[in-house]
């Protein structure tokens, strides 16, 4: 089948954050969600559901877990039992329920900055402590993990690595032998990883994910391992994540620290993610061609028309993340093209220690719109 990623869809009236957030005249290439349709597979799934008319309490967890596992075994090599799958409303709900399941007061959450902008906030929600091992980053922009500052960073009370893997903003694939070493250093000292691989499936052709889950039997029981259908099949807004927690005394913590508050996951969220596991890779494989396509065509422009930028290379994700420290634009460089250009993009010091004067760009959209916001950014630089 051909998809047509160019279409360009109007969003505006479908209660979008991304659209209405922002002034009409203000290109949003912003929050991490694509401006592509979902799979038609999907699409047909819900027109199924939704036909049916009735929307009683549901029980799906043992197809849409099923789906799960299969699509672990296929894409991984890695299997897990399907009990090992816990439903949830997203992943940063996971996560802040993994740091509620391992970390007490004054006990500290490990984060490798600059970082997905939930992370930073999650050991204060549970009156922790958070530790920050900043990434390394080249004279390229390639961004790879300081081994004297991580190990400096683990303190006696460090409870939980919360690892973002491939890694948002930088667009890092974490290799084997990373992973390894990571996964040494934890267990050595006792620390529970949260691995946020939200973006997994969205891997690019030089680069291969590996959850660190299914490295071997010992961390994956020291290991809570969060995905999700909703960024790679942009179905974000139907609230279907799930957490593989191997071990089953550290399953049945998680599982408590729902604390009668945190629901699981529902009804058409699951039944899109069985659509999109069992039917939709075709789709992906589309998806991330183009998406690989529109990473080269905006590392291109950035290099042959706006110099004074610096892109670093993603491997993962439809993000980029842009050094615009060259460009004098100081400490708020999205506030520039927001102003100067009308594109909306994340201000880089959202994402912690490392971000100060850079932006995170979203790729995933029709290729016209890209390069009119390139364009947009590249006529703002020239006016200054």
């Amino acid at each position: 089948m051909n998809w047509n990623f160019d279409e360009i869809i109007d969003r505006r009236a479908s209660d979008s954050i991304k659209w209405n957030y922002f002034d009409e005249d203000v290109l949003p290439m912003w929050v991490a969600d694509m401006d592509f349709r979902a799979p038609q597979v999907v699409v047909e799934a819900l027109l199924r559901r939704v036909q049916h008319g009735v929307f009683g309490y549901a029980s799906q967890e043992k197809e849409t877990a099923a789906a799960v596992v299969d699509t672990l075994k296929q894409q991984y090599a890695w299997q897990v039992d399907p009990e090992s799958v816990v439903f949830l409303p997203g992943v940063v709900v996971g996560f802040n329920l993994a740091s509620h399941t391992l970390v007490g007061e004054s006990e500290g959450v490990l984060i490798q900055p600059p970082v997905y902008m939930p992370f930073l906030g999650t050991a204060k929600n549970v009156s922790g402590v958070r530790q920050d091992a900043q990434l390394a980053v080249d004279e390229n922009g390639r961004y790879s993990i300081d081994w004297d500052v991580l190990n400096a960073t683990f303190e006696k009370n460090t409870r939980m690595f919360l690892l973002c893997s491939p890694h948002n903003p930088v667009g890092r694939v974490w290799t084997r032998p990373e992973l390894e070493r990571i996964a040494e250093e934890c267990l050595r000292r006792g620390v529970a990883i949260c691995s946020d691989e939200i973006h997994a499936d969205l891997v690019f052709s030089e680069s291969k994910h590996i959850p660190i889950g299914s490295l071997e039997n010992e961390i994956a029981n020291q290991t809570i391992t969060l995905m999700a259908p909703s960024k790679t099949f942009n179905i974000p807004g139907l609230y279907c994540s799930f957490a593989i927690i191997p071990n089953k005394d550290l399953r049945k913590k998680f599982l408590a620290a729902r604390r009668g508050v945190v629901g699981e996951s529902n009804l058409l969220g699951m039944t899109a993610a069985v659509a999109a596991y069992r039917e939709g890779r075709p789709w992906l494989d589309a998806l991330l061609a183009y998406l690989q396509d529109n990473r080269d065509a905006t590392e291109t422009f950035i290099r042959q028309n706006m110099p004074a930028l610096k892109m670093t290379h993603p491997e993962a994700t439809y993000l980029a993340w842009i050094d615009c420290r060259g460009a004098g634009l100081g400490e708020k460089p999205a506030e520039f093209f927001k102003d100067q250009a009308r594109v909306a993009l994340n201000e880089g010091s959202w994402f912690g220690a490392g971000g100060e004067g850079f932006v995170r760009l979203n790729f995933g959209c029709p290729r016209s719109m890209l390069m009119e916001g390139l364009e947009r950014m590249r006529a703002a630089l020239a006016r200054r």
